[in-house]
């Protein structure tokens, strides 16, 4: 189909537009029926629901049970919702959309089945017209979250797998002759870029049209390109041509648009919009319109240079960002993630890797509205099944995440993969690189080219060759890297080393960090171990300390990304005290602390002002002898302890820091600096306590938190025991714990413990033998992070100073977490 120009860009300019109305979307969110089973004759329209679980969508049955760490249903669950039909929908095609369900999805309308989709991630339509009828309807919708061996991710030994409808749902009533909605659920509409600079850029628009009618249509398609104030830059539109009943066609416009305004990341993420018409030539009438994102920008990764945006070097210092949260898992809102990019931007980070699937639509949206630069992957992990079915669905899913989000103008990566072959997740087989394995990166390397040929394909690798075939089918490279946390050595020589012995390869960071939980504090901790239950705070700190010193000399990576911006549930596994989370993250899972770490990198990324005293958290001190240290952008600061003035200091790496020694009781720390005119204060307390059993005790190995010196006395059968966790017959022992001359009457413990675990914690003095005198009760509390307090009258009288057994005599083979205890009098 022919395109004429109608209006040139430079008379164009001169008008205005408004997209004509020609689609109708209806929420279908609210008013779902769910159960959490496979129930036989559910796709039945006079099936009865009645005693099903009410829900809205998002959901997942696992917001629960997802992230304690006590496993989590991988079952089947059902969904019915009645639907309405107005008698204004005749004649119109109507298509049922999902965004998002994890992972198989079984449709049905009025007990006709519409189709299965596999995959977890993306979004899917299904054409609703025939099996729909003006009135009531009841849609159907069978979610199978098992693990299945042909469809991509195989194995949950990355994140927790969600099940549910956990993204909108929606039906579109659309005109017989539209834009096609069924092509991978994209757009229908491509923009293509070509030549961007600041004098010109060329967009080539394909349109995908569609005629569900019974007749033949005369159609022309226009296409109006709009600036950020409704102005119009560019405008074609294609010479009246027939469209078969029942037929499609594609039809390619180019535009040019004088002097654009550049997309140009986190400093000016500039938008045009892109309006596709359709037009019945006939009657005149606009019968469809798409409008999409268009925000004009080059790229480019070079081995020596890394990444360039708009012809300039643009270092991406980026993180990267999964879509779950504490208490909802992945049924997150679209305020969730507003706050999440919200919360990566004040951070200073310019680059998001939305690992490790196809994200939400908001999220890509949201990128390009902010600048972020975005890797966008499919969830091709760890192991290639040697299936045909995992091969076709891993190319499924290429192609559902290139098409559906090809007009993002923060997408510049598209990532085939993730670890393949790595030794350390799950004993792969296939670790040297087979050829199933290879053979699928280059298929999908191939057919992102062939999908896109204008982005960049990119591979995230770990544990094989750095320069071996896994890692070298996309046309960049990053790795998986933890120095100072799984590996020793640093990162930046590393990388130097990799940058010499292969000087052509375009390599970025995709992946480095380290576990922090925010309860646990020690100065300058030794390094603990990453599968152990002691990750202080100050340890994830000092490692992105060291990291990102190391990195930003370092031009010739393309890309640097923390893993990872929030705390994220995986439920298999038992790490730094808290059960069922990855505790990486820069803010923790509920979005309510960010950590330590966070505000290095903000101090060192972002341009607003920063000054954030660390440890903050560390509220009771039993050692008199610390340091204050800063994070800031300020070039001094400024230091008080107990309003007794400390000094003032400068700083080249963004760390400032003075020794003190804290006095007996509360002291208040503050500090303050000049940024940018503006005079900023960071305050906080600490209170020095010497091993006192009024203060809060926490349940570590190394508590410095209350200053009671605490040990493994049994060791467990993995040779050390889980400090914080305590298996039936272990104890936990405290030194000088100083009771005072008055006696206690109480004492509180918080725990949590699952179905199993039943008992008693006894507290003892002197030995495991000596005198108890305290049992605390131990029973389900709904898993391993349902928290509890028990508050428990003391049996014997204790004064003085005494080491102190906290023993679990536990008859159910389970452990029980205790998060701290504390007496009272």
């Amino acid at each position: 189909m022919a395109a004429t120009l109608v209006v040139p860009s430079a008379l164009a300019a001169e008008t205005t537009y408004t997209p004509p109305e020609a689609r109708q979307r209806i929420g279908l969110n609210m008013g779902w029926k769910f159960k959490e089973a496979d129930v036989t004759g559910a796709e039945k329209p006079a099936f009865d629901d009645t005693s099903w679980d009410s829900v809205n969508v998002p959901h997942t049955w696992n917001a629960s049970d997802g992230a304690d760490g006590s496993g989590y249903d991988r079952g089947t669950g059902w969904y019915r919702r009645d639907v309405t039909v107005s008698e204004s929908l005749s004649g119109k095609d109507l298509i049922l959309q999902f965004a998002g369900v994890k992972q198989v999805a079984e449709v049905w309308v009025n007990g006709t089945k519409l189709g299965q989709h596999n995959g977890g991630y993306s979004r899917f339509r299904f054409d609703a017209t025939d099996a729909l009828k003006v009135g009531d309807n009841v849609i159907a919708v069978k979610v199978n979250n098992a693990d299945n061996a042909d469809i991509a991710p195989v194995e949950d030994k990355n994140y927790t797998f969600y099940g549910g409808i956990y993204r909108n749902v929606s039906l579109w009533a659309v005109d017989p002759l539209h834009v096609r909605v069924l092509d991978y659920a994209g757009p229908g509409v491509y923009l293509r870029q070509s030549n961007v600079t600041s004098t010109s850029a060329q967009v080539d628009v394909t349109t995908k049209l569609s005629n569900g009618d019974s007749t033949s249509r005369s159609v022309q398609v226009r296409t109006v390109v709009t600036d950020a104030d409704n102005n119009v830059v560019a405008e074609k539109k294609t010479a009246a041509a027939s469209l078969a009943a029942g037929s499609g066609t594609d039809t390619v416009q180019s535009l040019t648009i004088a002097n654009p305004h550049l997309w140009n990341g986190v400093s000016d993420p500039y938008m045009y919009r892109a309006h596709v018409e359709i037009i019945d030539a006939e009657s005149g009438k606009v019968t469809d319109v798409v409008t999409e994102p268009l925000g004009l920008r080059s790229f480019k990764v070079d081995p020596d240079e890394g990444f360039s945006l708009n012809g300039k070097p643009y270092r991406l210092k980026g993180v990267n960002l999964h879509q779950d949260r504490a208490g909802v898992g992945w049924a997150v809102t679209d305020a969730h993630h507003v706050q999440d990019l919200e919360m990566i931007g004040e951070m200073g980070a310019n680059a998001v890797r939305m690992a490790h699937y196809q994200h939400d639509q908001k999220n890509y949206n949201l990128a390009d509205e902010k600048g972020f630069v975005v890797w966008a992957e499919i969830p091709n992990l760890n192991r290639t099944p040697d299936s045909a079915g995992y091969t076709a669905n891993a190319k499924q899913q290429m192609r559902e995440l290139i098409r559906q989000n090809y007009n993002h103008p923060s997408i510049v990566f598209w990532g085939i993969g993730n670890e393949q072959g790595n030794t350390n997740m799950g004993g792969i087989p296939n670790a040297g690189g087979d050829a199933v394995t290879n053979n699928l990166l280059s298929d999908l390397a191939t057919l992102v080219a062939t999908e896109d040929g204008d982005r960049i394909s990119t591979y995230a690798s770990c544990c094989v060759s750095d320069t071996g075939k896994i890692a070298s089918h996309a046309e960049t490279a990053g790795y998986n890297m933890y120095h100072g946390w799984y590996q020793s050595g640093s990162v930046g020589s590393w990388a130097d080393d990799l940058h010499k012995a292969d000087p052509t390869r375009k390599i970025a960071l995709s992946e480095y960090g380290a576990g922090a939980n925010t309860n646990q504090h020690y100065l300058n901790p030794p390094k603990p171990s990453p599968g152990g239950q002691w990750h202080p705070e100050e340890y994830q700190s000092l490692v992105h300390e060291a990291a990102w010193k190391d990195l930003k000399t370092r031009s010739y990576l393309w890309g640097t990304f923390v893993w990872l911006m929030f705390d994220h549930a995986l439920d298999s596994w038992n790490q730094g005290s808290q059960p069922g989370i990855n505790d990486k993250g820069l803010v923790t899972h509920d979005r309510t602390v960010k950590k330590d770490a966070f505000y290095w990198y903000k101090a060192n990324w972002a341009s607003t002002p920063t000054l954030h005293i660390t440890s903050k958290r560390w509220t009771q001190r039993t050692a008199a002898s610390t340091e204050i240290k800063v994070y800031s952008n300020a070039d001094k600061v400024t230091a008080t302890l107990n309003g007794t003035s400390l000094g003032e200091k400068t700083s080249t790496d963004h760390i400032f820091k003075w020794p003190v020694t804290l006095k007996p009781g509360v002291n208040t720390v503050t500090v303050k600096a000049t940024i940018n005119g503006a005079e900023q204060t960071d305050t906080t307390t600490w209170t020095l306590d010497n091993g006192s059993a009024y203060s809060k005790t926490e349940a570590e190995d190394f508590d410095e938190q209350s200053g009671i010196n605490v040990y493994q006395t049994t060791s467990s059968e993995n040779g050390w025991l889980l400090a914080g966790a305590i298996n039936p017959g272990n104890s936990l022992t405290y030194y000088d714990v100083d009771f005072g001359t008055t006696p206690p009457k109480t004492v509180t413990t918080r725990i949590a413990s699952g179905a199993t675990a039943t008992g008693t914690i006894q507290y003892r003095l002197g030995s495991p033998t000596g005198t108890i005198i305290a049992e605390v009760p131990v029973s389900n509390t709904g898993g391993w992070q349902s928290w509890t307090g028990k508050s428990t009258t003391l049996s014997e009288q204790a004064t003085g100073k005494h080491k102190l057994y906290l023993t679990f005599t536990g008859t159910g083979g389970d452990f029980v977490n205790i998060n701290w205890f504390q007496f009272q009098r």
